[in-house]
């Protein structure tokens, strides 16, 4: 099945954006999904100023490129987080952060998500992809003790804090995608379950596949794809690779991406654990066809070469010969038997 292969801007948000236009169509990629941060998307430009969005759709179109979706993760992040602090003053817009004031600083997150959306139905896009805090994330360790009704509380106020933005996605036809990611509220098989049953399963709320994300946490991306079929709204590719000898640890040792000595890291695509093929497989069995979007995060090997060997490595996967029957038809007969 051939799919639109795009670039994920945010690894290259250093660089302005008519220069990745540039890159990536030269190296002959179909599109972008654009992040809202460096110059590459500007939201609050995209509905201050008439004539931003169409000088970008004019500066996409000079390179022959389409947008599938805008990417909102540093923003999204501090809309639930229960800690606020310099590494979120890091990565948000000045008029974000504000004074610091951790509760403040959650509210005008919210609303610039929310103006995401408008920003997206503007520009023609109907995915948002991002991210979404967690209120619970630090008590992963559940050590100290921590009770079962602290982690409810905690699922309580992400419906309490997205609801009303996933209301302006809603009014404007947009659906986020939110990425399942240690740090988020949904980062695993069954916090996702639980994200999902917190907003009662609302067609705003979906998710953005990603599989690196799965294997160093021994998870099956097959059977996410499956299980959650109804609710992939995008497809990032990453790969992800575990070197668990004795010493490297599986959770980092708070070393820096692409240290060697760290249990797991990012390589580049095709080079480590992520089952490509049946992945694939599966995206065709369960019928998705929207874009798949290469999201450059190797710190071994420099991101020019990366980028275009990543893109050809897609290019074949999506050649992939879809099912002759649907999913829904064949999963129907399997549970019938």
């Amino acid at each position: 099945m051939v799919r639109p292969v795009t670039l994920f801007t945010g690894q290259w948000a250093d660089l302005p954006f008519e220069e990745v236009c540039r890159l990536a169509s030269g190296w002959g990629y179909d599109g972008l999904e654009i992040a809202c941060w460096g110059d590459h998307f500007e939201v609050d430009r995209a509905l201050a100023e008439p004539d931003y969005v169409r000088r970008r759709k004019d500066l996409l179109a000079k390179y022959g490129l389409d947008v599938y979706a805008i990417s909102t993760h540093l923003v999204g992040q501090a809309v639930c987080d229960a800690i606020i602090d310099d590494r979120h003053r890091g990565i948000l817009p000045a008029r974000i952060w504000g004074d610091g004031e951790a509760e403040g600083v959650r509210t005008r997150a919210a609303a610039e998500l929310a103006d995401t959306a408008r920003a997206a139905a503007e520009l023609g896009v109907r995915t948002v992809v991002g991210f979404t805090g967690s209120p619970i994330w630090h008590y992963l360790a559940m050590f100290p003790p921590v009770s079962a009704d602290v982690v409810d509380r905690g699922y309580a106020e992400f419906a309490e804090r997205f609801t009303p933005i996933l209301d302006v996605f809603d009014s404007v036809g947009v659906r986020f995608a939110h990425e399942v990611h240690p740090s988020e509220i949904a980062y695993d098989y069954w916090s996702t379950v639980r994200a999902l049953e917190a907003v009662d399963h609302r067609p705003a709320f979906g998710l953005n596949f990603d599989p690196s994300h799965f294997m160093w946490q021994d998870l099956d991306p097959v059977t996410f794809l499956s299980d959650f079929r109804d609710r992939v709204y995008h497809v990032d590719c990453k790969e992800s690779v575990k070197r668990l000898d004795g010493r490297n640890g599986r959770l980092g040792s708070h070393l820096p991406w692409g240290d060697p000595r760290r249990g797991w890291d990012f390589v580049s695509t095709g080079h480590g654990d992520v089952p490509w093929e049946p992945v694939f497989r599966m995206l065709n069995a369960i019928g998705y066809d929207g874009p798949i979007s290469v999201e450059w995060e190797d710190a071994g090997m420099d991101r020019l070469i990366g980028a275009p060997e990543a893109l050809g490595f897609i290019r074949k996967l999506t050649m992939i010969e879809p099912p002759k029957a649907s999913f829904d038809a064949a999963f129907s007969q399997s549970t019938a038997d």
